[in-house]
C-alpha cells in the first residue's frame, strides 16, 4: 500500500478514485504546523532554529497520516505545487521523520496542476524530492 498526502479532502476523494486500491490518500487540511505566536518561536542559541507548533486542529489529521504511514510501502506528498504546498509537504515529512514512522521507506514529492486523471497519474510517473530552496523562500 501507498500513502499520497495531499492538502484538501475533496481532492483526496477524487484522487482516491484516480489512484485505485493500492493507495490511500489523506487530507493534511493545509497547514500542519506554525510558529508559537508568543515570544520564542526562533532559538538563537541554536543557529537560529525555528520552534515549530503543531496547530490543535492539525492534531488528528497528523494521527491518521502516521497511523497509515506505519504500514505503507511508500509516501507520496501532493500538496499543492506552490511555495506553500512546498512547506507543507516538507513539515509533514519533517514531522513523520521526527515520529520514526517511516524507516527507509521512500518518500517522494508529486505536484500536478489539474485534478483530472491525466494530471495525476502523470505526477504519480514523474516523482521528485522536495524543492528545499522553495520550502526556505
Amino acid at each position: 500500500m501507498n500513502v499520497v498526502v495531499v492538502e484538501s479532502p475533496a481532492k483526496a476523494k477524487t484522487i482516491n478514485k484516480y489512484l485505485g486500491k493500492d493507495y490511500v490518500v489523506l487530507a493534511s487540511f493545509g497547514h500542519v504546523r506554525d510558529l508559537p505566536p508568543k515570544d520564542g518561536s526562533v532559538d538563537p542559541d541554536q543557529d537560529f532554529n525555528m520552534l515549530w507548533q503543531v496547530q490543535p486542529d492539525s492534531e488528528r489529521h497528523l494521527k491518521e497520516i502516521t497511523k497509515a504511514v506505519k504500514g505503507a510501502d511508500k509516501l507520496f506528498l501532493a500538496t499543492d505545487p506552490d511555495r506553500e504546498g512546498e512547506a507543507i509537504s516538507w513539515h509533514v515529512l519533517d514531522l513523520l521523520k521526527k515520529k520514526r514512522v517511516l524507516g527507509d521507506m521512500p518518500v517522494k514529492r508529486v505536484v500536478f496542476n489539474a485534478i483530472t486523471k491525466k494530471a495525476v497519474l502523470d505526477a504519480m510517473a514523474n516523482p521528485r524530492d522536495i524543492d528545499a530552496p522553495l520550502v526556505d523562500a
